[in-house]
C-alpha cells in the first residue's frame, strides 16, 4: 500500500439548485486555473445546452485544481434523483464528498438520496452550508437537520464527526464561523486537504482501471474516464478489456490524459489513485475493466438502482409524420435508443412484438423527458405513451415504487394541497411551520400519484408552491385509482387548419391547447373538456360568407388564452388511450386510434371484457 499524500479525490453532492456548480466555478477561479486575460464563463461545468437552459446538472463531469502542493480532483454530480445512475458511478472514483446544503431550505429529498449513496461507499463527508448570505439563512438549524439525517442513514462515528464550512458560492467566500465570512475559499480548500483522505493504493500490483464516464472526440473517438484502482497505466501499453459479462478482448492505450482545470493534458503515465482519460479503445463501455493482460482481473460491476418508470417509444405514424424530422424510421429510432445505453447505465430499452415500438425504462419523468428532448433536438420524430410505474413482485406480493415528497406552500393553500394529495393515497409524515406564512409538508406517496400532479399543484398554490420528490422504497400496491387525469378532452373531427371562428364556437366547452392557424388532424387532442368525457369538435369550421354585414359585430370578440404545453407537461397530461407526438418543432397530443368509429369499437370491447362477456 502506498499513500498519495499530495492527491485528493472528491465529489460534490447536493439537492437541485443548492449551488454545487457555482461552488465549483469559484474554486476554479480562485485556484489560479484561469489566466488573467482569459474570459471566465459562469457555470462552466454545465457544458450541455439543456443543462444551461434548465439550470440543472444532468451529466457528471470532472475537473482538477492545484492548491499549494496538492492536486484536488473534483467531480460535479447531478442533484436530481432521476440522474442517480450518474451519482452511483462517481462514488467509485472518490475518497470523500462535499455535501452542499442551502442555508435556508436545509435537507431536501435529493439531499437524502445522494448522501445515502455516499455513506454506503464509506466516503468521508464535509458539510458546506451554502448561501449563508441569504437574509433568512438559518445555519444552526440546518446543521441540526443534517446531523439528524446522518444518524437516520446509519452513518458511523467517523462520518458523524464531519467538519462544517459556511460559504457563499455566489460571493466566493467561506469560513468555519457562521457569523463571519473570509474573503475567499481558503477555509474550504484547507478543510478538503486536512479531512479528505489521500488515496491509499496498491501501485506495485497489476493494473486495474474501471471505466466510469464516457466522452467523445471527433479525432480520438470514444474517451474512457475513470480512476486507476491499482498499478500503473502508460501510453502505448497493451491492456485486457473485460466487459460486464466477463468476456475479455485485447486493446492498446493510444493516448493518456490527466486533468488540469477544465483542460485535458497529455501524460506519459499515471498511478493508482489518479483520475485519467484514455483514448484509443474503440468499443469501450461504462462499467468495463482495463487490466494487465498477464493478470486480467475484473473489478466488481457497478451496482445501479433499478428503473421505476417506463414508457413505450413508437415510430411516428400520424398524418403529419415525416414533415419535420430527419430520422423517422424504426431502425434509426432503435439505433439511437440502444446508443444511449452506452452512456446511461440507469436506462433500460427492450424490443416488443412490434418492430415499431420499444419499451424504455428510467428513473423518473425527468430522466426520460431529457432523453426525448435530446432526441428531438437531434432531428428524431417519435411518439410516446403515458408514463407507467414498474410493478415488482417481492415474496409473491406485487409492489410499486413510493416517493418521499417535500412541499413548501403558503398556509392558505395547505388544506387544498393536503386534500388533493389524500385522493392520490399520500400519507403525511411531517409538518413544519417555516414562519413567514410558509409551511413545509412531508409525504410518502405512490409514484403513480405524482404523475400529472405538478400542474394541479401549481394551480392550487397559485404558483407559490415548491415541490421536490425522490424515490424512497418499494411498497404494497396502493389500489387501482391513484392519480390520473379526471377531465375529458376535445378531439378534432377534421383534418385542416384551426380557425378563429371554429375555435370561438367550442371554447365554452373547455380550454383550448392551440392558437388559430394551427394545422390539426382527425383524432388530435385540441383542448380539455369541462367534464370527464371526451367530445368530438370541429375547430376548422369557417364562417359562411353572405352579402349581409353587421358593422363592428366581431371587433370586440377575443379568444381566451390557450394552454400551451412544455414537453414534461404534455407527458404528464397523457391518458392510457393517448400518445404524445414529438417532432423537432412541435409537440402534439393525440388519441391512439384516430378514427372515431375505431375508438367507439375499442371502448365497447373493453367494457365487454370488464364485464366478462
Amino acid at each position: 500500500m502506498q499513500a498519495r499524500e499530495n492527491l485528493r479525490n472528491i465529489a460534490i453532492i447536493a439537492h437541485v439548485d443548492h449551488g454545487k456548480t457555482t461552488l465549483v466555478d469559484k474554486l476554479l477561479q480562485q485556484s489560479g486555473t484561469y489566466r488573467d486575460n482569459e474570459a471566465i464563463q459562469e457555470r462552466v461545468m454545465d457544458s450541455n445546452d439543456l443543462e444551461r437552459e434548465r439550470g440543472i446538472t444532468i451529466l457528471a463531469k470532472n475537473t482538477a485544481i492545484n492548491y499549494k502542493d496538492y492536486l484536488i480532483n473534483i467531480v460535479d454530480t447531478p442533484g436530481h434523483a432521476d440522474f442517480g445512475g450518474e451519482v452511483e458511478r462517481i462514488m467509485k472514483m472518490v475518497d470523500g464528498v462535499l455535501l452542499v446544503v442551502d442555508a435556508f431550505e436545509g435537507c431536501m429529498p435529493q439531499t437524502k438520496f445522494v448522501l445515502r449513496k455516499a455513506l454506503d461507499y464509506q466516503l468521508t463527508p464535509i458539510v458546506v452550508v451554502n448561501k449563508i448570505d441569504r437574509p433568512n439563512a438559518r445555519p444552526v438549524e440546518v446543521i441540526d437537520e443534517v446531523l439528524d439525517l446522518f444518524i437516520e442513514l446509519g452513518a458511523n462515528d467517523d462520518q458523524l464527526d464531519f467538519p462544517v464550512i459556511y460559504a457563499s458560492a455566489l460571493m466566493g467566500t467561506s469560513s468555519q464561523d457562521p457569523d463571519k465570512q473570509d474573503e475567499n475559499m481558503q477555509a474550504l480548500y484547507d478543510t478538503i486537504v486536512e479531512h479528505i483522505p489521500s488515496p491509499t493504493e496498491k501501485i506495485d500490483e497489476p493494473l486495474q482501471f474501471l471505466v466510469t464516464l464516457l466522452d467523445y472526440n471527433e479525432y480520438l473517438g470514444r474517451i474512457a474516464i475513470g480512476r486507476v484502482n491499482r498499478g500503473v497505466i502508460k501510453q502505448g501499453q497493451p491492456v485486457a478489456v473485460i466487459n460486464r459479462e466477463g468476456v475479455k478482448k485485447s486493446a492498446r492505450i493510444e493516448k493518456l490524459f490527466g486533468f488540469q482545470g477544465l483542460k485535458r493534458i497529455e501524460v506519459a503515465e499515471a498511478g493508482a489513485g489518479d483520475i485519467v482519460a484514455i483514448a484509443g479503445i474503440r468499443e469501450i463501455n461504462i462499467g468495463e475493466t482495463l487490466a494487465d493482460p498477464a493478470h486480467p482481473e475484473a473489478l466488481p460491476v457497478l451496482k445501479i438502482d433499478e428503473p421505476t418508470l417506463q414508457m413505450t417509444f413508437l415510430v411516428n405514424n400520424s398524418p403529419f409524420a415525416g414533415r419535420e424530422g430527419k430520422w423517422v424510421t424504426s431502425r434509426k429510432l432503435r439505433e439511437r435508443l440502444f446508443k444511449e445505453l452506452e452512456t446511461d447505465v440507469a436506462l433500460r430499452v427492450e424490443d416488443t412484438d412490434s418492430p415499431d415500438a420499444f419499451i424504455v425504462s428510467g428513473r423518473g419523468e425527468l430522466h426520460l423527458g431529457i432523453l426525448i428532448e435530446n432526441m428531438r433536438r437531434e432531428g428524431y420524430e417519435l411518439q410516446v405513451s403515458k408514463p407507467e410505474v414498474i410493478v415488482k413482485e417481492v415474496d409473491g406480493m406485487k409492489q410499486e415504487p413510493y416517493e418521499r415528497l417535500l412541499i413548501d406552500v403558503p398556509e392558505e393553500s395547505m388544506g387544498a394541497v393536503m386534500e388533493s394529495l389524500g385522493t392520490r393515497k399520500a400519507e403525511m409524515v411531517n409538518m413544519i411551520n417555516n414562519g413567514n406564512g410558509q409551511v413545509r409538508l412531508e409525504f410518502i406517496i405512490p409514484a403513480r400519484g405524482l404523475i400529472g400532479y405538478s400542474t394541479s399543484f401549481l394551480t392550487l398554490t397559485r404558483g407559490y408552491g415548491i415541490m421536490n420528490h425522490a424515490f424512497d422504497k418499494y411498497g404494497p400496491l396502493a389500489g387501482s385509482s391513484v392519480g390520473g387525469r379526471h377531465q375529458g378532452v376535445l378531439v378534432s373531427s377534421e383534418n385542416g387548419t384551426s380557425t378563429f371562428y371554429g375555435m370561438l364556437g367550442v371554447e365554452d366547452r373547455g380550454i383550448l391547447f392551440m392558437e388559430p392557424g394551427t394545422e390539426v388532424y382527425e383524432g388530435m387532442i385540441v383542448g380539455e373538456h369541462n367534464r370527464d368525457n371526451d367530445i368530438i369538435v370541429n375547430i376548422c369550421k369557417e364562417k359562411q360568407l353572405t352579402n349581409v354585414r353587421s358593422a363592428g359585430k366581431d371587433d370586440t370578440v377575443k379568444l381566451k388564452t390557450p394552454r400551451l404545453f412544455s414537453l414534461e407537461q404534455a407527458l404528464e397530461y397523457l391518458n392510457d388511450d393517448e400518445y404524445c407526438e414529438i417532432t423537432p418543432k412541435t409537440i402534439r397530443l393525440r388519441k391512439k386510434l384516430l378514427n372515431k368509429g375505431d375508438r367507439e369499437r375499442a371502448e365497447k370491447q373493453r367494457k365487454m371484457a370488464q364485464a366478462g362477456v
